[in-house]
């Protein structure tokens, strides 16, 4: 027996176990800076996050005020029917499909960069949620409160926008920001155009190393903690909004 087996013959098994955790731990992140691969997906993946999110509240919010002025005064009708058939798609046909076809036929012969493909794809699937999420906050503010701001001069945009949307958005923002959570991590599926997310770079570290847990065990930590930060600043947001009212 040489020298190096009679060593690890002579550890103890939680000794052996943690050398073992330990090279494993150097080879997938260590050697080589493989690191780096995750360091540059979560730049990815934040990028794509933030302007998606961006795209998706200004299409959300767009489509929502859209219905409820149709619900309330049935105006707008052309542009309603638009949007009810703009909802009916995207919610019904899965986010990943609508990646591959902005992304093989949309622009397929265009040579648009990828994060733009998916903060586009993202974000047009977000808004349609998002303006549901908006439209049920509009919907429940009392109809008195729409009578009140116009009996005070208001125009109806106005009233919209000066009256209701403020308490909409109190009302819809937990919904929104799971939403948003959700979002999050369905930028998970950008490895399905090359794209180098998160997610993928952890799949590339595996693919080199051989060694699954670690790279995988990564990213989901680097996911929770990223849920767990949003989530946070939700709840003090919240807790803002509900001592503003006092």
């Amino acid at each position: 027996m040489d020298l190096s087996n009679m060593l690890i013959s002579s550890q103890s098994p939680s000794a052996l176990g943690f050398s073992t955790f330990q090279a494993k731990f150097i080879q997938c992140f260590v050697d080589d800076n493989r690191y780096q691969y995750l360091l540059k997906g979560l730049g990815s993946t934040l990028l794509i996050t933030l302007f998606a999110v961006l795209l998706g509240v200004l299409l959300g919010f767009l489509v929502a005020i859209v219905r409820s002025t149709y619900d309330k005064t049935g105006r707008l009708t052309i542009l309603n029917a638009i949007c009810n058939i703009y909802l009916t798609v995207i919610r019904g046909t899965p986010v990943m499909v609508q990646l591959l076809i902005m992304y093989y036929v949309i622009f397929a012969t265009a040579s648009m960069d990828k994060i733009v493909v998916a903060v586009l794809s993202f974000g047009i699937n977000s808004g349609a949620y998002v303006a549901e999420i908006v439209r049920s906050g509009i919907m429940s503010i009392d109809q008195g409160q729409f009578e009140a701001g116009r009996s005070l001069g208001f125009s109806y945009p106005s009233t919209m926008v000066y009256i209701i949307m403020p308490q909409a958005f109190k009302n819809v923002l937990p919904a929104l920001a799971n939403e948003f959570i959700v979002l999050l991590k369905e930028t998970s599926i950008c490895g399905y155009i090359g794209l180098m997310d998160l997610t993928r770079g952890g799949d590339i570290i595996r693919s080199v190393t051989y060694e699954a847990f670690l790279p995988l065990i990564a990213v989901a930590l680097i996911y929770l903690f990223m849920v767990m930060i949003l989530s946070a600043l939700v709840k003090k947001l919240e807790r803002r909004l509900r001592n503003s009212e006092r």
